[in-house]
């Protein structure tokens, strides 16, 4: 019987949509699984064949859960403010709103096709207001929350006011900015203002000056994941480093507890192993210097203040604050230059580049707490100021970069910790030795020396032994149109939240996405956007007077706010009065599934850990983890095209011939090849563009070869498959089962057209079982035990498989059952039900099609999955070698039931083995059961 792919998934894609079958209940009554992918940014250029891998994994486990009879939630939904949209608004004009709406319309049309089982009702957008509504809402209860060390979590502002009314900051172990001390009366007579400043110390949403990656060319701040080699990674824009007020995240708070959730979770190793770098947890010592004439104190951080008695000089970061105080007039020139030389540097790219050393003179020096000797201060790019306090005492005897430094400068090195090694010649990092050159700490190893200086530099008063965290607080605010309006309003320059009942604050209209003229962000370009406070609504711009009417923030959320808790808000998608309802949030959890990108590693996956572990703290939700397990996927790699110019020509030689030329390889779009071959349709080509028009070609036997290579699919490498031309010519369960077939779900892998022929001749296979030439057949006949065995086989496989996340095993095992079950012409009703329901997740279509072929009015989706039996896998007999003297002389069939003495009283009564043995008696006779019988005559 044909197979028409193309009728039958149109056919069970509009019966899904139609009846609404993946839409979620709420009974909470049933047990949950809530499997999730990765939140979709919708991009212009739509899906290619790479961009289905996990979503198609995240199905099959889906399907997989509903035929276990689990409550599945399964939603899909948008990440949709970014940074492209509004590149393409900037150019065109066009409105971001449209075109992210065209892209997901286009997104959208792509993923019906491939057959999903989202709970479409469920959708979800970050650039709705209905979303952000509640994205204003988390960011106001973070404005309004303290972190309370005491009680490990975060608090109502509401508490820490009432504790300066009380007490001041007496007893006070907050996570702050600045360590700020006063009484209770000094509380009570600051101005209004003043306490509101006070605040900003300890909230989590806090606005302060801060360095950050600024990009004139996109007019916004970037992230440290959005700039690479110094430039931004849209675009390839230059990034600098420069201060700005900017809204942080004090994330910083939570730093131990999303160290210690790591150990909860069920996540790939390298991915927890990059969280726990980036947050990047160290004890040792802070501990303060003495400048020579200036009253400023030098505080540093320093993981080995047993080394202090080796600390030679001090290096501050070029844009600690100290600089320009400490700075001598001879010296100024050189510092500016090196300040400015530094700014054109991200964090990451100075962290990352190791071997070149650069650094200027302050001309001032600090004075060692215990030598007593004088460290001159140097300021270099090596030092950041978001680490510590943004300023090393440099040990080069004992640091290879301080070492590097010392070498550069002609700065004295000075041996402190025993090793025969020459330190003026390279430094000698160990932790294993004693000190030297150390007075009261000579001959110590590394913990009793650090014990004990930290304790002389807390009886100095000159600091104390503590823990600090690379990771910084996260950067809030981005200078452009296409985000999340920030609540906010200024009343003599002091931020303030709107009213929660003023949400959402609406993105405004403007005539152009650009920042003003004034600098300002883009949203200064609105007319409508201030704050009556009276009459509690946004009006015009021009009634502002800073007594009724307020300006509001103009700067917009990062890209990773709407994501950081949008797979809470799937759980209750439609409510109005709350994120979601408590009862939904406590039965659904958290998502026990979650596969997307390790690129993620430091941003969203931790920036959702932390908003979770914020409203966890607020009693907002139930669970400390967002995401139980998680799997990154694989990339699905291309399989680039390239023709051979001949250099100085408009000539283009055969991949074979190219060797004899001087030659110039050039990408050509892979859709230029005939068919899934390697050869090039030079017409085609010439038409591709104007330059190729007069292209001549040397052909090899009349024929034009492209160069293949494998590259990451990307439109710049003309390498892209769009998955709806493989839907339209191997349907979408061919694409389906491919995509599993190529291999490992973590790997990546190269895609290769030709290979789905392969997967769609089974397809084939498997729809003509049920078919007697183009007679439906399916008889009521009970299967023999050799069919029960191929099913059965195929149970305890796919299960295994699945629950494993083995989908590429559970393919290959589709194709031996199919291919045993035509052998012995097998048309049992009692196999091929069950077998249509064991590989539905993979193939939902063709199964829907059978199931309904079968005789049944439901789907097949919420089918109990078979129960594996596994006497049907005993075998009745077993065919046993007989070897003799280590060589096997022949076979015989014995009952499986036999233990080992029966099956060697058997043997050695059979015909052929008395004819061996000669009436000899065997000297040893060794049974492996169900395996060999060895005798030894």
């Amino acid at each position: 019987m044909f197979y028409d792919h193309q009728q039958i998934e149109k056919k069970w894609q509009k019966y899904w949509e139609d009846n609404q079958t993946y839409k979620t209940s709420d009974n909470t009554g049933k047990p949950k699984f809530y499997v999730l992918d990765m939140f979709p940014y919708p991009s212009g250029a739509g899906l290619h064949v790479g961009h289905p891998l996990g979503y198609i994994a995240s199905d099959i486990y889906a399907r997989y859960k509903r035929h276990q009879g689990f409550n599945v939630l399964h939603p899909v939904g948008y990440d949709s403010f970014g940074l492209p949209a509004e590149q393409y608004a900037i150019q065109t004009g066009q409105h971001p709103a449209i075109t992210t709406e065209q892209n997901i319309t286009r997104y959208e049309e792509q993923l019906r096709k491939i057959g999903f089982s989202f709970d479409w009702s469920r959708e979800v957008r970050t650039s709705d207001a209905s979303y952000y509504k509640w994205t204003q809402w988390i960011f106001i209860e973070l404005f309004h929350s303290w972190y309370n060390k005491d009680t490990d979590k975060a608090e109502p502002i509401s508490s820490l006011v009432k504790r300066f009314e009380e007490k001041g900051t007496e007893g006070l172990n907050a996570n702050q900015n600045d360590e700020l001390n006063f009484t209770a009366e000094e509380w009570k007579e600051a101005s209004g203002i003043d306490k509101e400043d006070i605040l900003l110390n300890y909230r989590l949403a806090y606005r302060a000056e801060t360095t950050v990656n600024w990009c004139p060319a996109l007019g916004t701040v970037l992230a440290n994941d959005e700039v690479k080699d110094g430039k931004s990674e849209r675009g390839g824009f230059p990034v600098f480093q420069k201060k700005m007020m900017q809204w942080s995240m004090r994330i910083s708070a939570y730093s131990e507890r999303l160290l210690q959730g790591l150990k909860t979770l069920d996540w790939p190793q390298p991915l927890k192993d990059s969280q726990e770098y980036w947050i990047g947890k160290s004890q040792g010592a802070q501990v303060r210097f003495n400048v020579e004439g200036h009253d400023e104190i030098v505080e540093v951080f320093t993981t080995r203040p047993d080394t202090i008695f080796g600390a030679t000089f001090m290096v501050l970061a070029p844009e600690n604050p100290l600089v320009e105080t400490i700075t001598t007039a001879e010296q100024k020139a050189e510092v500016d230059s090196y300040i400015e030389e530094t700014s054109k540097k991200t964090e990451r790219d100075r962290m990352a580049d190791v071997k070149n050393v650069s650094g200027a003179f302050t001309g001032s020096y600090a004075l060692n707490p215990f030598s007593g000797e004088k460290m001159p201060i140097y300021i270099s790019d090596y030092v950041l100021m978001g680490y510590g306090t943004g300023a090393v005492m440099a040990v080069p005897a004992h640091d290879e970069r301080d070492h590097r430094f010392a070498k550069k400068f002609n700065l004295e090195i000075k041996k402190v910790v025993e090793t025969d090694e020459d330190v003026q010649e390279a430094s000698f990092d160990s932790k294993d030795s004693v000190c030297v050159n150390s007075d009261f700490l000579n001959g110590l190893n590394y913990n009793d020396a650090k014990a004990l200086i930290i304790s002389a530099i807390e009886k100095k008063g000159i600091g104390h032994g503590t823990t600090n965290y690379r990771q910084r607080d996260a950067i809030f605010s981005r200078q452009r149109y296409w985000g999340e309006p920030v609540p906010i309003c200024y009343k003599d320059g002091m931020p303030y939240t709107l009213p929660t009942s003023a949400l959402p604050l609406e993105l405004p209209e403007v005539e152009k996405y650009l920042p003003t003229e004034d600098g300002d962000p883009p949203l200064g370009n609105a007319k409508t956007f201030a704050w009556d406070e009276a009459n509690q609504k946004v009006v015009d711009t021009n009634l502002i007077d800073e007594k009724t009417v307020f300006p509001l923030e103009l700067s917009t959320m990062p890209g990773w706010a709407g994501s950081s808790w949008y797979f809470l808000r799937y759980m209750d998608p439609k409510n109005d009065e709350v994120f979601a309802k408590k009862e939904l949030s406590d039965y659904w959890g958290q998502v026990d599934l979650y596969i997307g990108g390790s690129e993620h590693a430091t941003g969203h996956l931790l920036y959702s850990r932390f908003w979770n572990m914020f409203l966890k703290d607020r009693g907002y939700i139930n669970q400390d983890e967002p995401f139980q397990k998680l799997i990154n996927q694989g990339m699905i790699l291309g399989m680039s095209a390239f023709v051979y110019r001949v250099d100085g020509t408009n000539q283009y030689v055969s991949k074979n011939l190219a060797k004899d030329y001087t030659t110039q390889a050039i990408h050509v779009d892979v859709s230029l090849l005939k068919g899934t071959s390697d050869e090039l349709d030079t017409e085609a080509f010439k038409a591709w563009r104007p330059d190729y028009a007069d292209a001549e070609f040397i052909l090899e036997d009349g024929k034009y070869i492209t160069g293949r290579e494998v590259e990451k699919m990307s439109k710049s490498k003309y390498n892209v498959v769009n998955p709806d031309d493989i839907c339209e010519e191997y349907g979408a369960d061919g694409l389906r089962l491919y995509e599993m077939f190529l291999g490992p779900l973590e790997q990546s892998k190269p895609w290769n057209t030709q290979g789905l022929s392969g997967v769609y001749g089974f397809l084939k296979k498997f729809w003509n079982l049920y078919f007697d030439g183009d007679t439906f057949s399916v008889s009521d006949e009970e299967p023999t035990k050799a069919e029960y065995k191929v099913l059965h086989t195929l149970i305890k496989k796919v299960v295994y498989d699945i629950e494993n996340f083995s989908f590429n095993t559970s393919v290959s095992s589709f194709m031996i059952a199919v291919n045993e079950l035509q052998k012995i012409k097998c048309n049992k009703r009692n196999i091929l039900e069950p077998l249509a329901v064991i590989i539905s997740p993979y193939a939902p279509h063709i199964c829907e099609e059978l199931w309904s072929l079968l005789g049944h009015q439901d789907s097949i989706e919420f089918e109990k999955f078979p129960v594996l039996n596994e006497d049907y896998l005993v075998e009745d007999e077993i065919l046993y070698p007989i070897s003799v003297n280590g060589k096997m002389k022949f076979k015989i069939s014995l009952s499986a039931q036999l233990s080992p003495k029966e099956v060697e009283e058997v043997v050695l009564k059979d015909e052929k083995m008395m004819q061996i043995l000669e009436g000899k008696t065997p000297t040893k006779i060794i049974v492996v059961p169900h395996r060999i019988v060895n005798i030894v005559i």
